[in-house]
């Protein structure tokens, strides 16, 4: 396994990083065992970056991480366990009219900070990263002044931001204000506007490169077609709802042809492409078998992509509206 440098940071962790949604829930049936099975795999296999969040199973899914890494404690002071904390109940994502001291006050923080590090069994958060925002925020960002206290004393080590799917660029600001060590972002070969501006300015302010959604939620690994089907609770169900599947395998399927003779699966290519841009630190595929675990940890062992592939790729580029909660 690669590694990669933490944004200015003096230490790296590995390319490949572990999304550990799925085994909290809402991708449709997930055994216990073949979660914990997946995360010891992973680390086997020299994954040292897992992605988790407070709304991955109401907590499930840190609770699964913190029992793997309780049982592997000659590698935690090696791996990093990033997890998000969400605004309080209200418009998702936050709208314009939102108050920041409203939806992210502090003492709301503090509890769901001691929330979070109860369900991972540690007394300092690694990385904590706030699960979306609002660029109306940003000319006063109350609530990363609030972190950057809970840090100072000791119980976060990191501060992050997981960018609103909707308004990705709304966070650059954060990012040249010095305010985050850490940017997750939606980045792969259909949603390629990270590249125009938020990629290059993460890497020119030294703050680390989180890419979620390489696959675009699957459809990118080349499995679906346009007759697969999704069980009610699996979170595809609502991404794909309507025409959206049977669209998206159509453009999937345009990417085969520029594949040939690359030596690469849909899959690998999809991370490849990725991790070819300079300013990506670690991209977190979602993992939830030890099968996935040894796929997608093996791709940092592929060839790098080629620069004449990459140019192939970027012509995927598909500008179209966030499917999230719509019809």
């Amino acid at each position: 396994m690669n590694s990669r440098p933490f944004g200015k940071h003096d230490f790296s962790v590995s390319e490949i990083g572990f999304g550990a949604w799925a085994i909290g829930g809402s991708w449709g049936p997930q055994d216990d065992g073949d979660s914990l099975a997946a995360l010891h795999r992973a680390l086997d296999l020299g994954c040292t970056f897992i992605d988790t969040a407070a709304g991955y199973g109401n907590g499930k899914s840190e609770e699964l991480i913190g029992r793997v890494l309780r049982e592997r404690g000659d590698l935690w002071p090696k791996v990093m366990v990033a997890t998000k904390t969400p605004p309080t109940s209200g418009p998702r994502p936050p709208s314009p009219y939102c108050r920041a001291e409203e939806r992210y006050p502090e003492t709301y923080l503090r509890d769901n900070l001691r929330i979070r590090a109860e369900k991972l069994g540690v007394d300092t958060i690694d990385l904590l990263q706030l699960h979306t925002w609002t660029r109306a925020w940003n000319r006063n960002p109350l609530p990363f002044k609030i972190l950057r206290q809970l840090q100072a004393e000791g119980l976060i080590r990191f501060i992050g931001i997981s960018t609103p799917e909707h308004d990705q660029n709304a966070v650059i600001d954060l990012i040249r204000g010095g305010w985050i060590d850490a940017v997750q972002v939606i980045y792969n070969i259909f949603e390629q506007e990270p590249t125009a501006e938020l990629l290059d300015t993460a890497r020119d302010h030294g703050v680390a490169v989180i890419v979620r959604v390489a696959f675009d939620e699957g459809v990118l690994t080349g499995k679906f077609t346009k007759d697969t089907t999704f069980p009610p609770d699996d979170f595809r169900s609502r991404y794909f709802a309507g025409d959206r599947l049977t669209r998206a395998v159509e453009r999937a399927e345009r990417i085969r042809p520029d594949l040939e003779g690359s030596g690469y699966t849909m899959a690998q290519a999809a991370l490849k492409f990725v991790l070819a841009h300079p300013a990506v630190t670690t991209v977190i595929p979602g993992i939830r078998s030890i099968a996935q675990a040894e796929v997608n940890c093996g791709v940092s062992d592929l060839p790098p992509m080629s620069e004449a592939l990459q140019i192939k790729l970027r012509a995927h580029l598909w500008t179209r509206a966030f499917w999230y909660g719509g019809k």
